[in-house]
């Protein structure tokens, strides 16, 4: 159970900061978690101002800002000139949003059949499960290449982490149920059924956007 510091201890720029740097998450950061439950108000309110919110899952333990939608953005800005983007928007390559679905789903199964909570992948695995969706070919190695450099990617975004001390293995992470949820889900595979999956590749809007992390620096 989280123990919260008390009011008089909480410290806003703490979680501020570490917010603006990338998701904040229980088990790695617990002493930034306990003090952003506590400010769960105050932050929402000082990250609006930046034209962002605040995602909060107590259950999975995790948080990140996310930019506004624009029709609350315009709201919030009527009268005043537009704010830039602080929060960037990553277009995905159909390999890296084939294998994010992949993974979501993976985890849904985990979760239901699984009393654990880190869902963890070797390399091999990986590859097995995304090459039977991609174009066949008969260079293997490059389909080997597109795999790894999703799986680069996905690691790069946060949602995907190397397991110290086990080469070639990921743990999935658990933010990643808050980027596909159901209908990011129902959308790609409505794309993968209506793609035949010939020699000519994937349909050239069977791909995603996912939202990514503050301008500033690269987090996760």
């Amino acid at each position: 159970m989280t123990t919260r510091p008390r009011h008089s201890e909480l410290d806003l720029p703490l979680v501020l900061t570490s917010l603006l740097r990338g998701v904040v998450e229980q088990d790695s950061s617990p002493q930034v978690w306990r003090h952003l439950l506590g400010l769960t108000s105050q932050v929402r309110d000082h990250v609006a101002v930046l034209g962002l919110d605040l995602v909060l899952d107590e259950v999975e333990g995790y948080a990140f800002l996310r930019a506004l939608p624009d029709d609350q953005l315009a709201e919030l800005r009527t009268g005043k000139p537009a704010l830039p983007r602080l929060v960037r928007r990553h277009a995905l390559t159909y390999p890296v949003s084939l294998l994010l679905a992949l993974l979501r789903k993976r985890m849904a199964e985990f979760d239901a059949s699984s009393g654990d909570v880190r869902l963890v992948l070797s390399r091999e695995q990986i590859i097995e499960m995304v090459t039977v969706f991609l174009a066949a070919t008969s260079n293997e190695a490059r389909t080997v290449d597109q795999v790894d450099v999703a799986i680069a990617r996905a690691v790069e975004l946060g949602f995907l982490r190397r397991v110290p001390g086990e080469a070639g293995r990921f743990e999935v992470r658990r933010i990643l149920k808050a980027f596909v949820d159901g209908q990011w889900l129902a959308d790609f595979d409505a794309r993968l059924r209506a793609y035949a999956y010939g020699p000519e590749g994937p349909p050239d809007d069977a791909s995603g956007t996912v939202v990514g992390e503050p301008e500033q620096e690269d987090h996760r």
